[in-house]
């Protein structure tokens, strides 16, 4: 069999390059494309409100009356209660499946973990509805209240649906893939890091803290910043726990509203033209806040990954 000559390999690299280069503009350009629609839908709101949509804390359709930081606030808040309950028990449960969990035990548990992934996001918020809704009112919200009332964090009325409710049911749906994305970069560690630690002497335990996550917490950031992402884009769940009241308010007992659940709950009903134009303008700045976010949180990986890895930076 002939085989190809010289010409031809380097005709077909180039091709393969072309393609690959094609696969990665069509992905930037869809990025624009839809920043570009965003901002066109949005120019009649800025142009009646200017970056007073950003700062205004009212949300009036009625009477044409927008403003989007209840909104940014409910968004940014639920996410960060989602991050403070995922991040430590999926870290537990990556830890587990990767270092401690029998042979026998770590196949099924990892696939039941990964399995809450693919349930709908619908289904999680029915579950919460009637089951996650009525133990926060009943039993979370006055316990909090009772140990922790002097915080303004933890004070009035127990509706259980609110800020925490969706704060709990966003840290569920994270959970499986923070999880996921940090056991197989556990997994990754090189066993001589393990056996170095053990060789000096140190616990399990020890090895652990001391060398597997420090080698490997760039991954788990990286893991970290995937679950902030699907945290912030979430809709249906929150939607349906959240209570859907935009205001500002340090209590995560009260009602609250995510720019995904406005736009979700009044854009089908948005005749009027700067009512619809106002959630255009919402979606844009969700956009702008999730792309801020993923920057800053892309900083903090590579700040990290230049790092020595397992060295600390003390």
């Amino acid at each position: 069999m002939q085989k190809p000559s010289h010409q031809s390999r380097q005709w077909g690299d180039a091709v393969f390059r072309g393609l690959t280069l094609l696969a990665a503009l069509v992905m930037v350009g869809l990025i624009l494309v839809i920043a570009l629609q965003l901002i066109k839908g949005s120019q009649p709101a800025f142009a009646r409100f200017g970056l007073g949509f950003i700062t205004g804390s009212r949300w009036d359709p009625v009477h044409g009356d927008f403003g989007s930081l209840p909104l940014v606030y409910g968004t940014v808040v639920s996410s960060l209660i989602a991050l403070i309950i995922a991040v430590p028990l999926s870290l537990g449960i990556a830890i587990y499946l990767a270092e401690l969990a029998p042979q026998r035990v770590r196949a099924p548990l990892s696939f039941l973990v990964e399995l809450l992934a693919a349930i709908p996001s619908v289904v999680y918020g029915l579950w919460g509805i009637f089951v996650l809704v009525p133990w926060i009112r009943t039993s979370l919200e006055p316990f909090l209240h009772r140990f922790l009332g002097w915080l303004p964090f933890f004070q009035g009325t127990f509706y259980g649906f609110g800020m925490l409710a969706a704060g709990i049911i966003l840290a569920i749906m994270i959970t499986p893939t923070i999880s996921a994305v940090s056991r197989e970069v556990l997994l990754a560690v090189p066993v001589s890091q393990r056996e170095a630690m053990l060789a000096l002497g140190a616990t399990r335990w020890e090895t652990i803290k001391m060398a597997v996550l420090p080698y490997g917490r760039s991954g788990i950031l990286g893991a970290v910043i995937l679950g902030l992402g699907r945290a912030i884009g979430e809709t249906m769940a929150v939607t349906m726990v959240i209570g859907n009241r935009p205001q500002v308010s340090p209590s995560v007992f009260e009602l609250a509203q995510t720019i995904a659940s406005i736009i979700a709950n009044e854009f089908s009903e948005a005749f009027d033209d700067l009512h619809l134009s106002a959630l255009v303008m919402a979606g844009l700045v969700l956009f702008i806040v999730t792309l801020l976010l993923n920057i800053i949180a892309r900083l903090l990986v590579w700040r990290v990954a230049r790092a020595p890895e397992g060295m600390s930076r003390e």
